[in-house]
């Protein structure tokens, strides 16, 4: 019994070897966790109780992107996570030490990340917002929010009196915890009054993904969809 040969002059494959493969799929697959983080979803932690009820300390939230792509900007109501504006919010709680590892890690978005923080959108550009009406609401272009599906049960919708018009391209943004939420009321003496730019929102909280037994989708309180907040701006 003879042995088949290849025919002479065929050309013999040659495997990629096992290190350089493993490499190449690692590349790979750092280069599509970096494309996920930059235009689809990001991981952050939350650090405090400003949004309680709704997060608590060291919930993991997924941040999305897409709702805000193209021309759809960022609504009232919508929980969002953004970058400190100029460094003045958090100062230096704002500087995150992480170590080489968790650096890589968080810059393709696998590592939570620190530096932002994560409040609830009231006003957007061209909106009154203002504290309090006689009933002690916050009111948004004249209409009182109905706050009390996602503010801390016993705390006032605000415990300091604002009048503030939102520049365009700049948002309100309050925490839930509004007793314990150092937000654009406490920074009205910076550029923009207190408001924040709309660039430098990250994304939208999508849901809370950790710790499992807290696993929620994020959705948008009603008192948000009346549409006489719309119709209804004053100058």
């Amino acid at each position: 019994m003879t042995s088949a040969t290849a025919p002479q002059g065929s050309p013999r494959k040659r495997r990629v070897p096992v290190w350089l493969e493993t490499i190449l799929l690692l590349v790979l697959a750092l280069a599509v966790s970096a494309v996920v983080k930059t235009f689809f979803v990001q991981m952050f932690f939350v650090p405090s109780g400003s949004m309680r009820p709704l997060f608590v300390d060291d919930d993991r939230i997924l941040v999305e992107k897409w709702s805000y792509w193209g021309d759809d900007g960022v609504e009232r109501g919508d929980v969002v996570v953004f970058a400190d504006p100029g460094g003045k919010w958090l100062g230096p709680l704002g500087n995150v030490a992480l170590n080489p590892l968790q650096e890589v890690f968080s810059k393709i978005g696998l590592y939570p990340t620190g530096g932002h923080l994560v409040k609830r959108v009231i006003g957007i550009g061209g909106d009154r917002v203002v504290c309090c009406d006689a009933k002690g609401r916050v009111t948004v272009n004249g209409i009182p929010l109905e706050e009390k599906d996602y503010i801390l049960a016993g705390h006032p919708p605000s415990d300091r009196p604002f009048d503030v018009k939102v520049p365009e391209g700049r948002l309100w943004v309050m925490g839930d915890n509004r007793s314990n939420s150092e937000d654009s009321r406490f920074h009205q003496d910076l550029p923009g009054g207190g408001t924040i730019p709309e660039s430098s929102v990250v994304g939208k909280v999508w849901a809370i993904v950790w710790p499992f037994d807290r696993f929620t989708f994020i959705g948008k309180p009603d008192t948000f969809s009346n549409p006489a907040l719309v119709t209804s701006g004053t100058d």
